[in-house]
């Protein structure tokens, strides 16, 4: 039988793991946002182009549903780990992955924007 101790780490590393995967369910929820504003909102406000806010919109929504489907992923490998007493650290190219969409939607839209005005 394990020690209380034990089990109240357990208890609360898994309850962290649970918020993490929170953290990454808004990360994704605030994508979907921007997507709906930037792709659907923004295109119907302005004079010129639409196309590349529509474009735009249409990024910040692939990486909504990146970021939906890593939590996903990351939760079972951490769940996985958990349960059988290790860790699971994440991937290295799975930050960089995320970094470099991030950085190049947000390029991209401060480009358009500025292009536009």
């Amino acid at each position: 039988m394990s020690a209380p101790a034990d089990v109240d780490a357990t208890r609360r590393t898994r309850l962290a793991a649970e918020r993490t995967w929170l953290a990454w369910w808004r990360s994704g929820i605030a994508s979907a946002a921007t997507s709906v504003a930037v792709g659907g909102v923004v295109p119907q406000l302005v004079d010129g182009a639409r196309t590349p806010y529509v474009l735009l919109g249409c990024g910040y929504a692939l990486l909504a549903l990146t970021l939906f489907v890593g939590a996903w992923w990351r939760q079972r490998q951490v769940e996985s780990a958990l349960s059988r007493g290790g860790y699971a650290g994440v991937q290295p190219g799975l930050v960089l992955a995320l970094t470099f969409a991030a950085s190049v939607l947000a390029l991209a839209t401060l480009l358009v924007i500025i292009v536009e005005s």
